[in-house]
């Protein structure tokens, strides 16, 4: 049987438009989640991404600490969507939280805040019957962040040592790792690697003096540059403004 003219196009058109309908749906990895307590409900700033003070009050507390996420520590600061799968007290949309420490336990890939992991719920009593459940089935899905200020350089206060720098990059939006940190050498006119020294925190032994110029990679080909350099009297546990955006 031949199709007629009009047939033949609308099944193009379904054959052309199926990838895109596809690719529009979101695809979720079931998993566990448990919690841990603090007295405030945030987290806490002493986790493995050496994020500091930071790391325990970014996307207002809504912080977990995550296993096979964790990937060497490229997995700090990434973003995900996690959802109970509880319909009877599970909150549809779930919680938007951001990896910042490292953490295992009873199968789990995620061990959220308190404040993270209330958001499960579909109200206060709904969380707090999951709370009682300690550790519950979830499903989640990487999405991008997204925060409203610029990139940030945050020196550590490792730093202290004039031989030594070390930094943490923070409010990087997207759904892309932070893979390599470089920092112009003037001398020898040439970008020189950083070294990851644990979680999110890069280092460099023996710093050029003056202005330090940085740039980092996301993924694997995308360079990002500080618009301005680090001024040349930086001090430890300062945090610098790239006025740099992603969006």
């Amino acid at each position: 049987m031949e199709l007629g003219f009009r047939h033949q196009l609308g099944l193009v058109c379904v054959i052309l438009l199926f990838p895109a309908l596809c690719n529009c749906k979101q695809y979720f990895t079931k998993s566990r989640a448990t919690y841990y307590g603090t007295y405030d409900g945030y987290g806490t700033p002493s986790g493995a991404c050496g994020y500091g003070e930071y790391g325990r009050t970014v996307y207002n507390g809504s912080v977990a600490g995550v296993s096979g996420l964790w990937r060497d520590g490229a997995g700090c600061g990434a973003c995900y969507q996690v959802r109970c799968r509880i319909p009877s007290l599970c909150d549809m949309n779930g919680a938007y939280l951001v990896a910042t420490d490292y953490g295992q336990g009873d199968r789990t890939d995620f061990i959220m805040s308190p404040r993270a992991f209330s958001k499960l719920g579909r109200n206060k009593g709904a969380s707090e019957t999951l709370k009682k459940y300690g550790t519950v089935d979830i499903e989640y899905n990487r999405v991008p962040c997204t925060y409203t200020s610029n990139v940030l350089f945050h020196i550590k206060e490792s730093s202290s040592n004039p031989g030594y720098f070390a930094v943490v990059i923070l409010n990087v939006n997207g759904a892309r790792d932070i893979t390599a940190v470089e920092m112009w050498q003037r001398r020898q006119q040439r970008w020189e690697g950083l070294r990851r020294s644990y979680g999110a925190v890069f280092d460099f032994a023996n710093p050029p003096t003056g202005e330090i110029l940085l740039r980092f990679q996301l993924g694997y080909n995308n360079w990002m540059q500080s618009k301005i350099p680090i001024p040349a009297n930086w001090k430890p546990g300062a945090t610098y403004d790239t006025k740099l955006k992603i969006y």
